[in-house]
């Protein structure tokens, strides 16, 4: 197991999707998009990768949402080969600091520096690497772009010779060990952070009322299903309700035929998709209410 951690905003869950091959974690420009451990599976002819997407370290929240954020990310360094620290290229601040110092001291770190495709002074990202590299005792510092996957293989390579002799953990063909349901909650929940960004507070998630599937009644799909989906994206005020349904429903419509679309490709059927938008005041403060939405 690999555990990739990283301030907010570093690219952490870009980086899973592209080594895995699909979206299994949903990436925003909004901060700490991600809210839960996620594990990604890479197999090859030589080794299986268990990639574990933790959300951005940050302590400016202490929310219960935000302290079951905290523990998704001690959990998920616990118990790991290796672990991949995401920087930005040409920013490196207290926060990334604070990250460093909080991994254990007994397992290797590869440090990972992300968007590199986005510097164009290349003697400017050689004085950084440079000046990481005296930071840490790091196993190796591989600069990646994880949106165009640059650097990809050589990133693997240098996972590989950290990991133990063991049998998998997963079938070959396996991606992730969320379920299909889960899956489809968090593109629908990327879809609100990238129709709102910044317009809509932390206190949002999206529970599946209804899952339902049946085979295909479309000749063009001929033994494939075709999937009933409904869903309640909660909202902790009626303010935010007003934001999220839009003039004449527009906005919610909206946020539904994108979340369809992506639904359906990581289906790989036809889907019928409802939202309906509710709110319940205060729930990211209640701990009862954060477990019964599916946080540990």
């Amino acid at each position: 197991m690999v555990a990739i951690v990283g301030r907010p905003n570093v690219g952490k869950s870009t980086l899973l999707n592209r080594l895995v091959g699909q979206k299994v974690s949903i990436t925003s420009r909004k901060a700490q998009t991600t809210r839960h451990r996620i594990l990604g599976v890479v197999t090859n002819e030589r080794a299986q990768f268990v990639f574990v997407d933790t959300p951005g370290v940050q302590s400016k929240h202490q929310s219960v949402l935000h302290k079951s954020m905290s523990r998704a990310v001690r959990d998920g360094i616990a118990g790991v080969a290796c672990i991949l620290f995401v920087v930005e290229a040409g920013r490196y601040g207290p926060e990334d600091a604070a990250v460093l110092a909080m991994l254990p001291s007994d397992i290797p770190v590869i440090l990972v520096i992300n968007k590199i495709d986005k510097v164009g002074d290349k003697a400017a990202l050689v004085g950084f690497v440079q000046a990481r590299s005296t930071e840490h005792g790091w196993a190796s510092i591989v600069p990646v772009s994880a949106r165009t996957g640059f650097q990809m293989d050589p990133l693997l390579r240098e996972i590989e010779a950290l990991l133990p002799i063991g049998a998998p953990m997963f079938a070959a063909d396996d991606l992730t060990d969320r379920s299909e349901r889960f899956l489809v909650s968090e593109l629908i929940r990327e879809k609100v952070f990238r129709q709102l960004g910044d317009e809509l507070p932390y206190g949002m998630t999206v529970i599946i009322d209804r899952f339902d599937e049946e085979p295909s009644q479309d000749p063009r799909n001929e033994g494939g299903r075709f999937c009933k989906i409904a869903a309640s994206i909660v909202v902790g005020r009626a303010s935010h309700k007003a934001m999220l349904i839009g003039a004449g429903g527009g906005k919610l419509k909206l946020i539904g035929s994108e979340a369809r679309v992506d639904i359906e490709r990581l289906l790989q059927a036809r889907c019928h998709l409802e939202l309906w938008v509710k709110v319940r005041p205060g729930w990211a403060d209640s701990a009862a209410l954060v477990r019964s939405f599916g946080y540990d």
